[in-house]
């Protein structure tokens, strides 16, 4: 029997074979089995590709295809992503160095996209979300966890969410409150976000001249749909290692923040840029208490 949804679950790597094993054996030990894994090489040497080939012919539910020198960077690499996916599928981008937070969790997510079957006469169930938004934490180099990063309500805006009924752990957002919620300087984290095919049949692809920031520009882009629909989901997802490439580029990751909200909300782009980094300094702050 099929499952009733099928993940992909995209990877661009260049010569990163050494953090992949902790990212395959994380998949390989979920209680959900179902998950589809594609690797999207650069330039990678020998070594790296061997390992590419070695784990794709043991582990059926792998495989990887060459980047197109068409669409460079990780962002690009992602395109190809976007590209690979079936009509049905949902996709979830990973980096190299991350990995699921523990065996249950893609089961966990999932779940939240199933549809129960409806007796004859009942209201129809509510339609499968564009984007299901999880929440992800860093983890030192020690094996200390961070705080978690989520797309979840906060002091300045409360009244983000609509919790389902009966549920405590799944909420939904229509177009017009997620786009205030991104004015308001949240974001949902690219690496514990399923797109799903309603998301793609929207915008299908990051746009070009990004380098760090394509994933929030993206996510500014959907947000003009007024059909759109989010779900959210009290789980975390996912573990990142902390310290990558675009923590060490703060001014070209500044530029790309103000341009993308700019694409965004034309002149007011100030506002929600404010309010980005207002929200981390207090993340910050509550964190050392």
């Amino acid at each position: 029997m099929l499952p009733a949804q099928s993940l992909l679950i995209v990877v661009p790597t260049l010569n990163s074979h050494p953090l992949l094993p902790r990212l395959l054996a994380s998949l390989q030990q979920q209680t959900w089995p179902h998950w589809q894994l594609l690797f999207i090489d650069g330039p990678s040497g020998v070594q790296h590709r061997q390992w590419l080939q070695r784990c794709c012919a043991a582990e059926p539910r792998c495989r990887w295809v060459e980047q197109d020198p068409a669409e460079p960077g990780i962002f690009g690499a992602m395109n190809q992503g976007f590209a690979a996916a079936g009509p049905a599928d949902w996709l979830l981008f990973w980096g190299s160095d991350d990995w699921a937070a523990s065996p249950t969790v893609l089961a966990a997510a999932l779940a939240a996209l199933e549809q129960p079957e409806v007796a004859s006469g009942t209201a129809p169930p509510e339609p499968l979300p564009d984007l299901l938004v999880c929440s992800g934490r860093y983890v030192a180099a020690d094996g200390q966890l961070s705080r978690p990063t989520a797309f979840r309500p906060t002091a300045f805006w409360p009244t983000a969410f609509r919790p389902f009924a009966g549920s405590h752990s799944q909420a939904r957002l229509d177009a017009a409150a997620y786009r205030r919620a991104l004015w308001l300087g949240s974001t949902p984290p690219h690496q514990a976000t399923l797109v799903g095919p309603g998301a793609r049949r929207h915008l299908a692809r990051y746009a070009p001249g990004f380098r760090l920031s394509a994933d929030l520009d993206y996510f500014l882009q959907l947000s003009r749909h007024r059909d759109l629909q989010v779900r959210c989901l009290d789980l975390e997802l996912v573990h990142m290692a902390a310290g990558g490439i675009s923590g060490q580029q703060t001014q070209r990751r500044l530029q790309e923040v103000r341009r993308a909200y700019r694409r965004a909300f034309g002149g007011l782009w100030w506002f929600p840029f404010l309010a980005r980094y207002l929200r981390r300094l207090l993340s910050l702050l509550e964190a050392t208490r």
